[in-house]
């Protein structure tokens, strides 16, 4: 293997792995969010063809640390009803990567997060509707699709999450366990209709890699902070990860 690339971009790699660090530590803390907001950022940085295989990977590769780090709060029967759909969809969305508009989907997702502040009243409310274990089996399937195709889905299951009860460690850990389960299908998706090239490997590695750390760093916050508080930073980054889709896509048109 030739290191001519690494030099070359190690700048590139550099920004990736501190991305990646900072990402997580948000995501830890609030839930979800933090591979999200990287959307416009690798956008910008990789195109937008390549971002969703880039952060998937990143995210996968970041994974194992969190869900040792949270393995003992894992919610298993909403694993179980997730992840066997989410496994399918993972497939198709990959089989459909290359023939879907991702910025249309990117706006639908926008504002879905960004109407999340009304949905919860900026915190102050718990739950907002309620959600029964089976819902989760359509919602494996679609979240899946849409997380191929876009990149990142985790913040739009938090409201879910919340309405099923789950709560700071549990969702975390749940989450993660899903999350894991479903990336085992996209990366396998992804190699097999030829959309992971070796340059898109080694930018997945240095996300993953920050990811790692930024799950140690958000663990030690998490364990000091309160339920309400908890929401809050949750609902927070749903909403500027809503903005940051709206603004990157829209800003095309404009």
């Amino acid at each position: 293997m030739e290191f001519s690339f690494l030099f070359e971009d190690l700048g590139l790699l550099s920004i990736l792995f501190f991305c990646g660090a900072i990402a997580f530590v948000i995501s830890t803390i609030a839930g979800g969010g933090g591979a999200l907001i990287l959307v416009p950022a690798l956008n910008g940085l990789l195109g937008v063809s390549n971002t969703a295989p880039v952060l998937n990977l990143g995210s996968f590769l970041g994974r194992p640390s969190r869900l040792f780090l949270f393995w003992s709060h894992i919610n298993w029967r909403v694993v179980t009803y997730y992840t066997p759909a989410a496994m399918i969809g993972a497939a198709l969305g990959a089989w459909f990567f290359s023939s879907i508009k991702i910025g249309w989907l990117q706006i639908f997702v926008g504002l879905f997060l960004v109407s999340t502040v009304i949905q919860y009243r900026f915190g102050k409310k718990a739950k907002s509707f309620q959600v029964e274990l089976w819902y989760f089996i359509p919602l494996g399937l679609m979240i899946s699709i849409l997380g191929t195709l876009v990149g990142a889905m985790g913040p739009v299951l938090n409201p879910f999450y919340l309405n099923a009860g789950l709560d700071k460690e549990e969702l975390i850990a749940t989450k993660t366990a899903n999350s894991f389960l479903m990336g085992i299908s996209q990366l396998g998706s992804y190699t097999f209709f030829g959309l992971l090239t070796r340059d898109l490997w080694i930018y997945g590695i240095a996300l993953g890699l920050g990811a790692t750390l930024g799950n140690v760093i958000g663990k030690r916050f998490l364990s000091n902070m309160k339920s309400s508080t908890f929401r809050q930073w949750l609902i927070l980054f749903m909403l500027i990860s809503g903005l940051g889709l709206l603004y990157n896509q829209l800003k095309v048109f404009f």
